[in-house]
């Protein structure tokens, strides 16, 4: 028995097949971003969705027998709140229903950012989370939020605890590679430069009660860029001013709340740098790198709890 789950993100393609032991196949694929561009008009995201899912859903089902299918789950939209909306999303939406529909089993929609969460829980195996109170953080090039989350049916209710009041995390990042010759996305390439600088890195976060801003970070890249400081020494002091943000954050949130647990998503903190000072510092749960860029797992995921408590009720 599988649960196929559908995300059609900015920037990624993904399709993933969960089976009730939770074992888990993907396939995704990147939006194609000509190089020096940090990013595309939603038109553009729309057509390569269109022309990648197909292919990638004919890969992902070429060895199983499709009936095996029995619920479909896709995202729907950025964030679970009213309004919230993005043109691509829709083609994964209409691929979800026609493949629904064809194999006649129930669709489930998510948010992207349940999605993402979810995915984090899967990966770092704490599914008593679906159980209690927790702190979310969902970190990428779209959101730059912590999210406070309460159980709720299948899933969890998310409300926004702190979040970005101008650049997602993933966006700085992205312009600071691509300033420095990097491919889009440039998360990993950024990393590894990180890595090889020798440098003393010291960076002051810019909060407004639990809210961040990161413009300034990009305007500080920009003058050690034109001060001839190494592309090293950029790359780290790009990625320490996250942490020390998202540090600062956390911390904030930490006395609002107290000792919660504390979980990180998105593709920003696959990042080992952030990673790994999170995880000593605050013990906190991460999802895998190939589990925390954008996924569909986790929509397939929370389309499994779902399915199999409608089953169970029956």
């Amino acid at each position: 028995m599988y649960i196929l789950g559908i995300d059609t993100s900015n920037y990624t393609t993904s399709l993933a097949l969960i089976d009730e032991r939770k074992n888990v196949i993907q396939r995704k694929k990147l939006l194609p971003v000509k190089r020096g561009e940090v990013g595309l008009r939603q038109s553009d995201a729309v057509f390569h969705h269109t022309q990648q899912l197909c292919c990638l859903y004919e890969e992902l089902t070429a060895d199983i027998d499709t009936s095996a299918i029995k619920a479909v789950g896709v995202s729907a939209r950025p964030r679970p709140v009213e309004g919230s909306y993005m043109p691509c999303f829709t083609v994964g939406i209409n691929a979800a229903w026609i493949i629904a529909s064809t194999l006649k089993v129930p669709l489930f929609e998510f948010s992207h950012q349940e999605g993402h969460i979810a995915a984090a829980i899967l990966s770092s195996r704490h599914d008593e989370l679906f159980d209690k109170s927790f702190i979310a953080f969902h970190v990428s090039g779209g959101t730059t939020e912590a999210v406070f989350c309460e159980p709720f049916s299948d899933g969890f209710k998310l409300d926004i605890a702190a979040k970005t009041l101008d650049l997602n995390a993933g966006q700085a990042i992205d312009r600071v590679g691509v300033m420095l010759g990097l491919d889009f996305p440039c998360g990993r390439e950024l990393e590894k430069l990180a890595l090889e600088s020798d440098g003393d890195v010291k960076a002051k976060p810019t909060l407004k009660g639990f809210d961040c801003c990161l413009s300034g970070l990009e305007n500080q890249c920009r003058k050690m860029y034109d001060n001839n400081s190494s592309k090293e020494n950029i790359a780290l002091y790009c990625l320490k001013y996250i942490e020390a943000t998202l540090k600062a954050m956390t911390d904030k949130l930490i006395e609002k709340y107290g000792e919660l647990p504390l979980l990180y998503a998105g593709g920003v903190m696959s990042n080992s740098i952030i990673r790994n000072t999170f995880t000593t510092d605050y013990n906190a749960f991460f999802a895998e790198p190939e589990f925390s860029s954008d996924n569909a797992s986790g929509v397939a995921y929370l389309a499994l709890r779902k399915y199999q408590n409608a089953e169970s009720n029956i």
